[in-house]
């Protein structure tokens, strides 16, 4: 592999960030569509080229921006998200039922196979697909009748802001709403079910055996172990090892088990990666220190990971999309902060060094590792 291209969704435009297989130098290129809001920047594995932009904005509305060579120029393709049928009501915040509304696209994924394939995560909470690189949308809306009346939002809306795809089998798709809960497709997205079964959220549920309405942050997958899933909750760090059947926690010794992203080493399917925050009312790092937490078993053993980043008075957050890994030799970790600054490691999170300050804040971080 010759190199890594780290691409960053902020409030204010998309940044393209460059290295080669050293990662010790790094050219920046942006902002892209600047000043718009660019909630997520993915780009294919089967061509690198090839990357999608969600821009969004509450003057002109939702846009899907594409590049076809690498980033250095962008165009529109297809904004048309509709509904199937009649979408009728969701839960709202006071228990009342509240129109389905399209507002924007919060997550982009395209698939690991073919380049013209692409899902959309959007909210109000819906799965979308288009099969021409982003021209046109369908919805697979048999997501939305597995009790989609009884879904409610989140304290930043309802988004479905997760889809993590089996690499071996695209039929099987597994997603992730807040604060609906997750689900699992084996069909493509014709039918769906939760998977939720372990998780626990008494202070959100009154029910312990209510199957939607938890509030998960993320999910991840190593993609040579699909049937091992971590999670991200409202609160606890979860595990499942058989495909999200049954999950049980695995927070162990974190400092605190709320948080939003998780990651999977990308050649140690049992070292994954957390970052920590105080609670669901302070987003900000416990004590003032930033500090990405590493297991190496799995879960449950946790080391904090700290050289190179602030140890005091560092207040920002990291977002649930905001962290990221390469599959380099030597694996690659990146975060991006609220602050405006995005943290690489060339070693797997031993050191840290940041690629860049100042930007705007940092909604998304994602790579591509480049032949």
């Amino acid at each position: 592999m010759s190199g890594v291209r780290v691409l960053v969704g902020t409030r204010k435009g998309a940044f393209v960030l460059t290295s080669d297989a050293a990662r010790q130098r790094w050219d920046v290129s942006g902002p892209h569509l600047s000043g718009w809001e660019i909630y997520h920047v993915k780009g294919s594995s089967v061509n690198p080229d090839r990357i999608y932009a969600s821009q969004s904005t509450g003057w002109f509305g939702q846009l899907i921006q594409r590049s076809d060579d690498g980033g250095q120029t962008w165009a529109p393709v297809g904004n048309e998200f509709t509904y199937v049928g009649d979408p009728g009501t969701h839960m709202w915040y006071d228990g009342s039922q509240h129109p389905w509304e399209f507002k924007r696209v919060w997550l982009l994924e395209p698939s690991p196979n073919d380049p013209e394939v692409v899902y959309a995560g959007v909210e109000d909470a819906a799965l979308f697909r288009s099969s021409d690189g982003g021209v046109t949308w369908q919805e697979l809306d048999g997501l939305r009748s597995v009790k989609g009346h009884l879904w409610q939002p989140g304290a930043g809306g309802m988004c479905l802001h997760t889809i993590v795809i089996d690499p071996r089998n695209e039929q099987r798709i597994f997603v992730a709403i807040s604060a609906a809960g997750a689900f699992r497709t084996d069909d493509g997205g014709a039918t769906w079910r939760p998977i939720t079964r372990g998780l626990h959220s008494p202070y959100e549920l009154p029910d312990p055996d209510a199957d939607v309405g938890h509030c998960v942050h993320s999910i991840a997958m190593h993609p040579n172990r699909p049937e091992v899933l971590y999670m991200q909750k409202h609160w606890d760090v979860m595990r499942s090892d058989n495909s999200g059947d049954l999950w049980y926690e695995v927070s162990g010794n974190l400092p605190s088990d709320f948080g939003f992203p998780i990651a999977v080493h990308a050649h140690e399917p049992e070292t994954i990666y957390v970052v920590p925050i105080k609670s669901d009312s302070e987003h900000f790092p416990p004590d003032g220190k930033l500090r990405v937490y590493r297991s190496r078993t799995g879960g449950n053993d946790w080391e904090a990971l700290t050289n190179g980043l602030p140890q005091s008075n560092c207040y920002v957050n990291v977002l649930r999309s905001a962290l990221a890994v390469d599959t380099l030799d030597a694996c690659g970790v990146y975060f991006g902060t609220t602050g405006g600054q995005v943290y690489a490691s060339a070693d797997g999170g031993d050191t840290w060094s940041a690629i860049v300050h100042d930007l705007p804040p940092v909604l998304s971080v994602e790579v591509q590792t480049l032949p």
